[in-house]
Formats: structure tokens, sequence, C-alpha cells
């Protein structure tokens, strides 16, 4: 469960812009996301090599 100190006088947007900043560390809905559907281990292993692969070829055109 979060939980967000409010001050007194303190106004509710920035309060609920606390919690939602909260909610989004706590990766809840990425790992609800995931959990939808079964992926075998082989296929986010070949995922994960695609994206260093990717991320590699950006750093290269950068420099």
């Amino acid at each position: 469960m979060l939980i967000v100190p409010v001050k007194e006088g303190e106004n509710i947007e920035r309060a609920l812009k606390k919690y939602k900043k909260k909610f989004d560390k706590t990766n809840v809905m990425k790992e609800l996301r995931s959990r939808k559907e079964f992926v075998k281990p082989s296929i986010t292993d070949r995922q994960q090599k695609i994206r260093a692969v990717y991320r590699e070829k950006m750093n290269s055109q950068e420099q």
C-alpha cells in the first residue's frame, strides 16, 4: 500500500503527482502486463540480445 503524506495546505494536485510518481517506481503495471501471458525464456533472451544489438548500433552512430 502506498502512503503519501500530505502537508497541511498542500495542493491536492501535488499530492496526486507524488502518488503517481511512487506508483510508477513500484513497476506494478509493468509486472501485471508481463504476467498477462507466458513468454518462454528463450524468447526473452532473444529479445534482450536484439535490444542490445540495437543499442550498440545506435551508440556507434552517435560517435
